[in-house]
C-alpha cells in the first residue's frame, strides 16, 4: 500500500471517529429531550390504537346496525323514512349526526345524497354526495355521476357534463363507464356537439359491446352521423 493510500485511510478513520464522537456527545447532551420525544411517540401510538379499538370500532358496529334499517327503507324507495327514520329507528341524517366519523357514517352521506336526488332536492343531493369519501370502484363513479344528474336537473349542463366525464374516467369497467359515457354523449348531442357525441358512442360500441348501452348504441351512432 502506498504512503498516500495509507494516509487517506487514516484520514477516513479519523473522520469516522470524529463523527461518532459528535453523535455520542449529541446523545449525551440531549438524553432528556430524546427520552421525552420517544415517550411522546409511544403515548400517541398507544392512544391512537386505544381510540380505534375501544371507541371507533364499537361506534362503527352500532352505526352499521342502525344503517341496516335505513338501507331497507332506501331499497324500498321509502326515501323520507330512509332519511329521517321511522320514530323507532334512525335515518341516514341521524346516523351522520351521531356517527359521522365512522365508516357507516361516511356511507350514510352517499345514501343521503342519492335519497335527496330521488325526491328532487338536488342542492342537498350535491352537498351530501360531495362529503362522501370513497375509493370504491363502483360507488366512487356512481357518486360523481349522481352529482351530474343533480346538476343537470338544476339546468347546469356544463357542470353535469364535467361530472359525467369524471365519472366514466374514474374506473374503466362495464358497470359504470358506459352508463356515464352514454349520459355525456347524449348531453353533448343535445348541445349540438355532434362530433364529440359520436366519438363517445363509437367508444362505447368498441369497448363495451356486451353492455346494455353497447347493445343499443348503433341507433345513436346512426342518428349522430345523420346530423353531421
Amino acid at each position: 500500500m502506498t504512503k498516500d493510500k495509507k494516509s487517506q485511510k487514516v484520514d477516513n478513520l479519523v473522520e469516522v471517529e470524529s463523527a461518532l464522537t459528535k453523535s455520542e456527545q449529541f446523545l449525551e447532551a440531549n438524553q432528556k429531550l430524546i427520552a421525552i420525544v420517544i415517550g411522546a411517540i409511544v403515548v400517541i401510538s398507544v392512544a391512537f390504537l386505544g381510540f380505534n379499538k375501544f371507541y371507533l370500532e364499537p361506534r362503527n358496529v352500532d352505526a352499521q346496525e342502525q344503517l341496516f334499517v335505513a338501507q331497507n327503507y332506501f331499497e324500498k324507495d321509502s326515501f323520507n323514512l330512509a332519511l329521517n327514520g321511522d320514530g323507532n329507528n334512525s335515518g341516514f341524517l341521524d346516523i351522520i349526526d351521531d356517527f359521522g366519523s365512522t365508516d357507516a357514517g361516511n356511507l350514510a352521506y352517499y345514501y343521503t345524497g342519492i335519497s335527496y336526488l330521488n325526491i328532487g332536492q338536488y342542492e342537498n343531493a350535491i352537498d351530501y354526495l360531495k362529503k362522501f369519501d370513497t375509493d370504491d370502484l363502483l360507488l366512487g363513479p356512481i357518486s360523481v355521476g349522481a352529482q351530474g344528474d343533480a346538476q343537470l336537473e338544476l339546468g347546469k349542463t356544463d357542470k353535469a357534463l364535467d361530472l359525467y366525464t369524471e365519472a366514466y374516467k374514474m374506473n374503466d369497467n362495464e358497470l359504470t363507464a358506459p352508463v356515464y359515457m352514454m349520459k355525456a354523449g347524449e348531453l353533448l348531442e343535445s348541445s349540438n356537439k355532434i362530433a364529440d357525441a359520436l366519438k363517445l358512442y363509437e367508444a362505447i360500441k368498441q369497448k363495451y359491446p356486451e353492455t346494455t348501452e353497447g347493445r343499443s348504441i348503433d341507433k345513436y351512432i346512426a342518428r349522430a352521423k345523420a346530423k353531421i
